[in-house]
């Protein structure tokens, strides 16, 4: 290459260069300077020249060797050189999606400045942040690539949609049908008769169309179709939006059976994994920031609650009791040292706190945030029963590793099977999605500062309720106070008014010699709503006062939603709702086979028959 260098003289300047790609001149006896160089060569390609100012200085004798030593220098093949930060933007330049640091190291105020004074100061101390490098992103660090991770993200994805669908599906009609708790096609009638046109875009679904069971069974089982589809990788854009839209549907039709973060965390997810299929890159990103809201969240409403067993840290000493759907290792756990519960809330805090803002850090500080994250969601699914919820967060910690993490651990045969290079999409389609994903990172910003006691502009406010019925942004935050009594609510019905039997449910706790059940990925609805209605009052529940008329009319499709109807030849005349305090049985009771001991409070709903009985 020809001498070149930003001090020499005009008609040197002008001599033609020997190769038409700029060059980047790095000190090659220095460590770090050596890593970022291969790095910045990845990232260009052939865009960018690179070479040690060993081996070229000589060239260059208008650049003194102090300055090569001193910093990296840029030499354009017009002759002019920069060196420091500006000559890393230039190069970076060259590389897709990274031209956005020079932009703002030429028209933002101040930024240059501090870019050069951090630039001076790395380079103070080079052998310790060639030491961080090498700690942070491995010894042969290369450009991160997520087609990998993105075609097994999708295709795992599948498997939840499609454990969603089949689980409503197989409870539809008992909850949502026309002989169901809650009809659909009642939902319907009265939402149309308050809101007319309105209604197609503050509820929007497909039932607007067609609410008959057939139409209901009708979307669970095209979603559950699309989602084989999209396990399979056949026609995943179409799926994704499709299966957005079903499912969209389902949770304005399934009312209060659908009311559960669980849902919303599926939409959000959902929308997202579409942007992901269209362009990576946004779509990694925003899969990040979702899970950083998700987690954070969670610990940040356990302390906003001012719920004083999460401060003293005493929260799980009730909770493997009290949490909704427990498994049968929840026994084992509430058993544990109360010092080792405590010790294990803290750590709670810890993961949810702190581990999610290494997120958008170096790659091995991601790692360590995902199996921190892996770990609890582990501990919460061997514990409790929590339908897909657990294996969806554990599915969104995938994009924190990237395509090279991946194959390390992936059979080698199997790795050229799953890469799909994603191509790069066109420039419309881009603008779309970079705009979708600054929209949700604005509307989820705007509820998070709601969530902190903030009161947004009007205008913020405005823009996040406008989407608001799509669902593609939601708040987030769990178990923010935490009960510290299992009260449960066992449902009886009777002949006489004297002599009553038990209703048993699938898997919350009734009979006391029957263990906890496992229920993942499944979601029993009515089981759950049960665990809700003990915290509440029954008349403020439309949906309880309706499911007891459907047990009085022994309702096939609704006793169907429970283990054993003790009526199942005749309807009874009475059914009635007793309360009672639920805990662990001891080892010994355990032993003999009991595993709970309950004792009555007593009357959560009184006797009631049909009119006319």
């Amino acid at each position: 290459m020809q001498e070149t260098s930003g001090n020499q003289s005009a008609d040197a300047a002008k001599t033609p260069a020997a190769s038409p790609r700029p060059l980047l001149v790095y000190d090659g006896d220095c460590g770090f300077c050596g890593y970022w160089a291969r790095y910045w060569q990845k990232l260009t390609g052939d865009c960018v020249e690179y070479r040690p100012y060993q081996e070229v200085a000589a060239q260059y004798p208008a650049i003194s060797q102090a300055d090569f030593q001193r910093a990296v220098q840029f030499i354009a093949p017009d002759g002019h050189h920069a060196s420091a930060a500006e000559a890393s933007f230039l190069t970076l330049s060259h590389a897709r999606g990274k031209g956005f640091w020079l932009a703002l190291y030429r028209n933002l105020p101040g930024f240059a400045a501090v870019s050069e004074l951090a630039y001076a100061f790395i380079a103070a101390h080079r052998p310790a942040f060639f030491r961080v490098s090498l700690l942070m992103w491995g010894r042969n660090h290369e450009p991160p690539r997520y087609d990998l991770i993105s075609f097994l993200f999708l295709r795992l994805f599948g498997l939840v949609y499609l454990s969603a669908f089949v689980s409503f599906a197989v409870q539809a009609q008992g909850l949502i049908g026309s002989h169901g708790i809650l009809p659909v096609a009642e939902l319907v009638d009265a939402v149309a008769g308050r809101l007319g046109p309105e209604r197609f875009f503050l509820a929007p679904m497909v039932f607007w169309l067609n609410d008959s069971d057939v139409a209901i069974q009708a979307v669970c089982w095209a979603g559950a179709g699309l989602s084989l589809l999209l396990v399979v990788n056949l026609l995943p854009r179409l799926s994704l939006f499709l299966l957005y839209a079903l499912y969209l549907s389902l949770f304005y039709a399934g009312q209060a059976f659908m009311n559960f973060q669980w849902d919303t965390f599926l939409l959000e997810t959902g929308f997202v994994a579409l942007l992901l299929s269209v362009a990576t890159a946004p779509g990694i990103w925003l899969l990040r920031w979702l899970l950083f809201r998700f987690m954070f969240m969670s610990g940040v409403v356990k302390l906003l609650s001012g719920d004083p067993n999460w401060w003293n840290l005493s929260a799980l000493l009730d909770h493997f009791l009290t949490q909704p759907l427990p498994t049968p290792l929840a026994w084992y756990a509430a058993r544990l040292p109360p010092g080792l519960l405590k010790f294990t809330a803290g750590g709670t805090f810890f993961i949810e706190l702190i581990l999610p803002f290494l997120i958008f850090c170096p790659r091995r500080l991601r790692f360590f945030s995902a199996f921190g994250i892996l770990l609890l969601q582990s501990c919460i699914l061997i514990t409790g029963n929590y339908n897909w919820f657990n294996l969806q967060t554990m599915l969104l910690c995938l994009p924190l590793f990237d395509d090279a993490a991946m194959r390390k651990i992936l059979p080698r045969r199997l790795t050229p099977l799953l890469q799909a290079r994603n191509q790069a999409p066109r420039r419309a389609v881009t603008v779309v999605v970079n705009a979708l994903a600054l929209l949700i990172v604005f509307c989820s910003l705007v509820q998070m500062d709601e969530r902190f006691g903030g009161n947004p502009p009007v205008v913020a406010q405005a823009v996040d309720g406008l989407i608001e019925p799509l669902h593609i942004v939601s708040a987030y935050g769990l178990f923010a106070v935490m009960t510290t009594k299992r009260h449960e609510i066992v449902i009886e019905g009777s002949y006489d008014g004297a002599e009553w039997r038990d209703y048993e449910f699938w898997y919350k706790p009734g009979d006391v010699a029957r263990p906890p059940r496992w229920n993942i990925p499944h979601q029993p609805r009515l089981d759950w709503q049960m665990w809700f209605a003990a915290l509440d009052d029954p008349r403020r529940l439309r949906w309880f006062s309706r499911f007891l008329e459907r047990l009085l009319e022994n309702e096939p499709t609704v006793t169907a939603l429970l283990e054993r109807n003790p009526f199942p030849d005749k309807p009874p005349i009475y059914v009635r709702a007793q309360f009672y305090d639920y805990t662990y049985a001891g080892s010994e009771e355990k032993a003999r086979g009991r595993w709970w001991d309950r004792r009555l409070l007593g009357l959560y709903f009184p006797a009631v028959h049909l009119k006319g009985e």
